[in-house]
C-alpha cells in the first residue's frame, strides 16, 4: 500500500466529481486539512470514515488501497479485511504511544531520584536543577501521552 499513490488517487477522484478538500471534508465529516494530509500521502483514511469515502468518491476500498481503478489492478482485497486491517494500524499505533507514555513517567521518576541525590557543588547543584527540569518534562509528555491514549480508547467504545 503505497500512501502517495493512494493520496493521488483520492485528489485525482475528488477533482473528477468536481469536489473542493472543504466540499469532500463536510460531506464525510472530517475537517479540509485531513483531507489535504490523504491527498499528501502523510496519513491514510481512519477506518471509521473510510467506506463513505470510497462512497463519496465512487470507488471500493480495493481500488482505494491499490490507489487505482480495479482493471488496472493487479491486487484483490475483500472489504471486510481492509477495515480490519486499517482498525488493527491505528489500534498498534495507539498502543505505542501508551507504551512511550509509561517509559516516560518512569524515565522522569528515575530523573527526579537522581537530582535529589546530585548536589553539593556549583556544578552539581546545576546539573541536579537540569536534571529535575528534564524530569517534569518527561512527566508531563507521559502525562499528555497516557491521557491521549485514554480519551482516543474512551471515543472508539
Amino acid at each position: 500500500m503505497n500512501q502517495l499513490l493512494v493520496g493521488k488517487f483520492i485528489t485525482q477522484k475528488r477533482k473528477e466529481k468536481n469536489l473542493t478538500q472543504e466540499q469532500l471534508a463536510e460531506k464525510i465529516g472530517v475537517s479540509n486539512k485531513t483531507i489535504s494530509k490523504w491527498e499528501t500521502g502523510k496519513c491514510m483514511p481512519d477506518y471509521s470514515v473510510i467506506e463513505l469515502l470510497c462512497e463519496e468518491l465512487n470507488i471500493t476500498l480495493a481500488e482505494l488501497m491499490n490507489g487505482e481503478e480495479d482493471e488496472k489492478s493487479i491486487h484483490t482485497y475483500d472489504n471486510e479485511q481492509i477495515v480490519e486491517m486499517l482498525k488493527e494500524i491505528q489500534n498498534l499505533k495507539t498502543k505505542k504511544k501508551l507504551i512511550i507514555g509509561f517509559i516516560l513517567l518512569v524515565m522522569g521518576g528515575v530523573m527526579m531520584a537522581l537530582s535529589q541525590i546530585c548536589g553539593g557543588t556549583d556544578i552539581q547543584d546545576f546539573l541536579s536543577g537540569v536534571m529535575l527540569g528534564l524530569s517534569i518534562g518527561e512527566f508531563l509528555a507521559g502525562f499528555f501521552l497516557l491521557a491521549y491514549y485514554l480519551a482516543y480508547k474512551n471515543k472508539r467504545k
